[in-house]
């Protein structure tokens, strides 16, 4: 009788692959309260990576960290008649507290634009305040109705930059040159997924904002998952708090005030990415364990010697490595489990291979193995990791090259939307085609130049939509 397969073949079932993954590598589980989660220490390890890379391109980029509440006064979100009408449906109130009414609600934090603006207000004073620019990593609270692990919970972890500029030009050139140099950099140097820029049309932009650019990916059913967003904000926000600086002149003038953001999403976005049939597969340059060295069998000690000293060695190195040594648990068993949780490299040392002076490398890309000496390793293995970080990479580019088709027409946008992405002519996406794709769940994820550029206005004449399905 067969061996039933581990994971649910992700061609069969895509969903329930990506849940069975979330449980048998150990990721997360749901939590108590519904729309909630637990991030198991392997995937928050990862989760660390990634904000130790974006928050160095953040940093980079002249922002700075703060922390702001999570309680927000519920009348400062009302001050801002689009935002508030766009996060009212998912918003977590608090009426009661230390056992008394409160005398105002307070809103437990959907974004941070409304309590930030608050300070902002009272720390700019004149244009040598400008650009203000701070960023946070914190939760937040949206109540989701149809919640679904990294993608979209309750509650999730993210980061997110809220400026205060002299100009519109100043907050526009901020608002790409994060959306490029951090986000973009990001997901395509280190998660080695892909992304397509560009900018949101109006019916998805974020709620108060004037400009909506996003990173877009194509995942491995093909869908769509929006990666990160920035925003334009205009003069909204600093109309609704008072936003003001005396410029050079001594004129009392508005600031221009942007956000932008990357969440708990960007895990799931890996998985669905990356992961194939036999589990998660984590691109090196972001995994927080790069190698495994695996003990196969040791009857007197000699190989886990071997092994730890090779781990040390290759620790010293500067990689990322973690021994297993667990004789006890079956060898099949283990490996099996390094592969679920998709550590880029295993290196498998057994008392036969050690006693030529031999390892076997495996790599969880691509399952190749190669028998190297055990005196080459540490020389090998950083230049095997980056050949692995470039084939994840290009893996993910060649599927999405291979799902996104040129349309002329509507009808052509809508069949091929199905499968993948659809490039259309922007210019025919009137209202009535848009509820025509809308018909098929089919939505716009964004408008780009000819050549995938973000545009400079949305109605340029020859802007191209990519329409999808999304999460």
């Amino acid at each position: 009788m067969a061996k039933a397969p581990i994971l649910t073949p992700r061609a069969e079932d895509f969903p329930r692959w990506y849940q069975d993954v979330l449980n048998k590598a150990q990721l997360a589980e749901s939590g108590p309260v519904r729309g909630t989660m637990v991030i198991r220490p392997y995937a928050y390890a990862i989760w660390e990576r990634m904000v130790e890379e974006v928050d160095r391109r953040i940093k980079a980029a002249g922002a700075e960290n703060a922390y702001f509440p999570l309680f927000i006064p519920q009348s400062y979100l009302t001050r801002e008649a689009e935002h508030v009408e766009g996060f009212s449906p998912e918003l977590a109130v608090v009426t009661v507290a230390g056992g008394k009414e409160l005398d105002e609600p307070v809103v437990v934090r959907p974004t941070s634009e409304t309590v930030i603006g608050e300070y902002m207000a009272k720390w700019i004073q004149s244009y040598r305040d400008l650009p203000l620019l701070l960023n946070q990593w914190a939760n937040v609270v949206r109540w989701e109705l149809r919640p679904r692990t990294f993608l979209r919970t309750t509650e999730f972890l993210w980061q997110e930059g809220h400026c205060a500029h002299a100009t519109e030009a100043d907050g526009h050139a901020y608002a790409a040159r994060i959306l490029h140099d951090v986000y973009r950099d990001f997901m395509v140097e280190v998660l080695g997924i892909p992304v397509l820029i560009g900018v949101k049309p109006p019916e998805e932009r974020f709620a108060g904002a004037t400009n909506t650019m996003a990173c877009e990916a194509m995942m491995g059913d093909g869908k769509a998952l929006q990666m990160g967003t920035s925003h334009e904000l205009g003069q909204n926000f600093a109309t609704a708090f008072d936003i003001t600086y005396q410029d050079e002149s001594g004129e009392q003038q508005l600031c221009w005030t942007t956000s932008w953001g990357v969440s708990t999403r960007m895990m799931g976005g890996l998985i669905m990415a990356h992961g194939d049939d036999r589990g998660l597969r984590v691109p090196p340059r972001l995994a927080a364990l790069q190698v495994v060295v695996l003990v196969v069998k040791d009857d007197d000690g000699t190989v886990t010697e071997a092994a730890r000293r090779l781990h040390d060695e290759l620790a010293g190195a500067g990689v990322r490595a973690r021994i297993d040594d667990r004789v006890g648990t079956p060898f099949g068993r283990r490996a099996t489990d390094w592969e679920l949780k998709g550590v880029p490299l295993r290196i498998e040392v057994g008392p036969r291979d050690l006693a030529d002076g031999m390892v076997t490398l495996v790599r969880r890309d691509s399952a190749e193995k190669s028998v190297v000496g055990l005196d080459e390793v540490v020389g090998t293995v950083p230049a095997l990791l980056e050949v692995i970080q470039s084939a994840l990479h290009d893996e993910a580019l060649a599927l999405r090259e291979s799902r996104t088709v040129e349309c002329a027409t509507v009808e052509e946008a809508a069949a091929a939307a199905t499968e993948g992405f659809a490039r259309v002519p922007w210019a025919m996406l009137d209202p009535a085609a848009l509820e025509r794709l809308g018909r098929d769940a089919l939505t716009v994820r964004c408008v780009q130049t000819p050549d995938g550029g973000l545009p400079e206005r949305l109605d340029d004449a020859d802007n191209v939509a990519v329409v999808a399905r999304a999460y």
